[in-house]
């Protein structure tokens, strides 16, 4: 049975990537990449090993807790990353509990991750090769540290699905756990900032790491090598003990889970309450800026990209303080309009097989292109306007604010009109609704940034004249070319709208039963 159902893992892969040319190919480039990625530390591996021990174990022993942590921490920011065999599907097959234990273990260590982790673990032997008694105990603590690395990210997934198994908890986590990762680069430079005058201290720490449920399996070779086979022996307990008591907490919470599943949750609505529905103008584009709308203000998929926008002034302001820090503040709306403003992009694949129902009602793609633009300008255009005001409103200098707001118009509705003509050309695997929004298809990410780099270029390229007007009369004081960049880039930005929704419009009313035929192939995958 765990055969099986490995190889039906492998088929429901091979189906994905053969459904999608493109996606094959996006796959094959994520693959190269893992095993560019995998030769380098191969090759670090190897030159760590001339050197010398304490540095060798130093930095296999950081390292290997890092992967550890990173792998238990996964599934609390990305829930159901991996759901091809979810132990709620697996709950119908004859099999007992232990048996989808090695089954879903297996499968973690086979998935790209495991195959990547496992590979590097074992690339470790070129460095101990060196130290023939680190040889021996590698043989056994190599299995032992993949293998508390994937049993963890296991336990912590099924812990947390216990804990937060409603649909809403899900959708919360995914949003707010983006705040952190757009704040990475802040954090990590304080962090690094406040331990450049203590270097020599958090080195010493890195030993300690050896006696932790994260290093262990990772020190026993450091040790064996240099002599010490007594704080080996100790730390290979830890390693086993670990591994046994992770293995039993994810043994007695997937009992729960497996009994307890997961629930769609649903809120309660009131009769005859039919949202945005029942606010906008009747017809085919009204009903489309609706859903739409609707989309912007509840679906996470959506509120996700709206959580960066206030979070680019304090990324603006983070960089800039040693400088002039107005400057950078000022260029915030700016850079909102094409953050927000590229995410229209993927409308049509955030519907989905949904697609279909706009389809059938006879809808023109005029109206589509009406609707789903005016239901992103009504979200997205008060917090360009807020951002732009705001830094002129604290420094007083009102001479160069036309140019910015006629920067930021331009870029936003530039934008708006390059993704009415893409989006009807192009559909993209993503999330489905109430999924993880970290969840990927093989191949999908390589597509996804190669179809947003793109649309970002031509967006760039169509608004470069208000953007070059915009920022000469920014930094020259001058206010003639900053009303010119404000009246510029109002009309340049409105003649790219309307033309990408008069042409995209057209596009869609050929190219909808093929977009339709696509996503559901993505969905059958």
């Amino acid at each position: 049975m765990v055969a099986t159902l490995l190889r039906l893992r492998f088929r429901v892969l091979g189906n994905q990537l053969m459904r999608s040319p493109w996606q094959l190919v996006g796959f094959l480039f994520g693959a190269l990449y893992g095993l560019g990625l995998l030769a380098g530390i191969v090759v670090g591996l190897v030159l760590l090993g001339f050197g010398d021990l304490r540095l060798a174990s130093d930095v296999i022993i950081g390292a290997g807790s890092l992967v550890t942590l990173g792998w238990a921490l996964v599934p609390l920011i990305a829930f159901g990353v991996d759901t091809t065999l979810d132990p709620d599907r697996l709950v119908v097959f004859p099999m007992s509990r232990a048996r989808m234990m090695v089954a879903l273990t297996l499968a973690g260590v086979c998935g790209i991750p495991g195959i990547i982790t496992s590979a590097a673990t074992l690339a470790t032997i070129a460095t101990w090769v060196h130290w023939p008694a680190a040889i021996v105990a590698w043989i056994v603590s190599a299995p032992l540290a993949v293998l508390t690395a994937v049993v963890a990210s296991r336990t912590v997934a099924t812990v947390a699905s216990g804990l937060g198994s409603g649909r809403r908890f899900r959708e919360v986590s995914g949003i707010l756990i983006f705040i952190p990762l757009i704040l990475a680069g802040p954090i990590i430079a304080a962090v690094a900032t406040g331990f450049a005058v203590n270097a020599e201290a958090l080195l010493a720490l890195v030993p300690l790491l050896g006696w932790t449920p994260l290093g262990a399996a990772w020190a026993v070779p450091a040790d064996a090598a240099a002599g010490d086979l007594l704080a080996a022996g100790a730390k290979l307990l830890i390693a086993v003990a670990t591994l046994v008591v992770l293995w039993l907490l994810w043994r007695q919470s997937l009992a729960r889970s497996l009994v307890n599943p997961r629930r769609a949750s649903a809120a309660a609505v009131k009769a005859g309450s039919i949202g945005w529905f029942g606010r906008v103008p009747t017809g085919a584009a009204g009903a489309i800026f609706a859903r739409a709308l609707t989309y912007w203000t509840r679906d996470p998929r959506y509120l996700r990209q709206l959580v960066g926008a206030p979070l680019v002034p304090l990324l603006l302001w983070f960089y800039a303080r040693d400088g002039d820090p107005f400057a950078a503040l000022a260029f915030s709306a700016p850079i909102i309009a094409f953050v927000i403003g590229i995410v229209v992009y993927a409308d049509i694949s955030y519907d989905g097989t949904a697609f279909g129902t706009e389809i059938m009602t006879g809808a023109s793609g005029r109206a589509d292109r009406v609707g789903r633009t005016f239901a992103a300008a009504a979200v997205a255009l008060p917090l360009v306007l807020v951002a732009a005001v705001l830094p002129f409103a604290f420094s007083g200098r009102w001479q160069q604010f036309p140019g910015i707001l006629g920067m930021s118009i331009a870029i936003l509705f530039v934008c708006y009109g390059v993704c009415a003509l893409t989006s009807a050309q192009l559909v993209v695997p993503v999330a489905a609704s109430g999924d993880n929004p970290f969840k990927r298809v093989p191949g999908s990410t390589f597509l996804q940034g190669l179809a947003f780099l793109g649309i970002w270029l031509a967006a760039l390229l169509l608004s470069a004249p208000a953007v070059i007007v915009g920022v000469i009369g920014f930094f020259t004081e001058n206010a003639a070319m900053s009303w010119i960049a404000f009246a510029g880039g109002i009309v340049l930005g409105s003649v790219v709208l309307a033309a990408g929704i008069l042409i995209g419009g057209k596009m869609l009313d050929r190219t909808g039963p093929v977009l339709l035929a696509r996503l559901k192939a993505m969905k059958n995958a």
